[in-house]
């Protein structure tokens, strides 16, 4: 990995209590507004990270991320915040998914899930179709993740019919085929559609996706 920067200059980082790791492509975070929005609304140890972390971070994203991702320009962005608010940024490289099938989904989901439990946001979600509504797995307070935000607008953009639904995780592991698709949405792997449980909905956002980051890429 290559490290880019610390804030607060030279000091050891402390035990990590967040670690956000968001999808690069061409040396550039496709997503930059909305992971950053989505940060400023985390908590450590209950209190909300604080916005100078926030500036911190957009300030060398903006400034030092094209350098520091430039051996892995299509990599994943790190940033390490220990329990002091103490951060760190750091790149390594993309590796995808080895299991897509829905219940390897879901248990990233269920995991995610605890997350955000404890921190407001969930940095990967499951999201299923049944009887022409897409069910979004998303607990009680938590705040969208930057990659959630974007599926959560685009699908009302479309007209597509959208509820959150904090039991979603149950229902698809006591009957997995009472949904007609399902894909998993997350700030790393972006739109994972289930290999066993593919459909329309899950294909046109993650083509949807896919361009997003090929036009980063040409921004180059």
């Amino acid at each position: 990995m290559s490290e880019i920067l610390e804030s607060g200059g030279s000091f050891t980082l402390g035990k990590p209590e967040l670690i956000c790791r968001w999808r690069l492509a061409g040396g550039r975070l496709p997503l930059e507004n909305r992971h950053l929005r989505a940060l400023g609304r985390r908590r450590i140890e209950g209190d909300r990270i604080d916005t100078a972390l926030v500036a911190w971070a957009k300030q060398h994203i903006e400034w030092t991320l094209q350098e520091g991702a430039a051996q892995y320009p299509d990599g994943v962005l790190m940033i390490i915040v220990d329990e002091k608010g103490q951060a760190a940024m750091t790149v390594g490289p993309y590796e995808g998914l080895a299991k897509d099938s829905l219940a390897d989904l879901a248990r990233r989901a269920r995991h995610a899930q605890a997350e955000g439990a404890e921190t407001g946001v969930e940095p990967e979600s499951l999201w299923a179709k049944r009887d022409g509504v897409l069910y979004w797995d998303a607990g009680k307070g938590t705040t969208p993740s930057g990659a959630a935000s974007l599926v959560e607008d685009l699908a009302r953009t479309l007209g597509i019919p959208l509820e959150r639904r904090e039991g979603l995780l149950d229902e698809v592991k006591a009957d997995p085929t009472s949904f007609e698709e399902a894909f998993l949405v997350s700030d790393e792997y972006g739109i994972v559609v289930a290999g066993d449980a593919a459909g329309e909905e899950g294909a046109r956002f993650a083509t949807g996706y896919d361009r997003l980051l090929q036009k980063a890429r040409n921004r180059r």
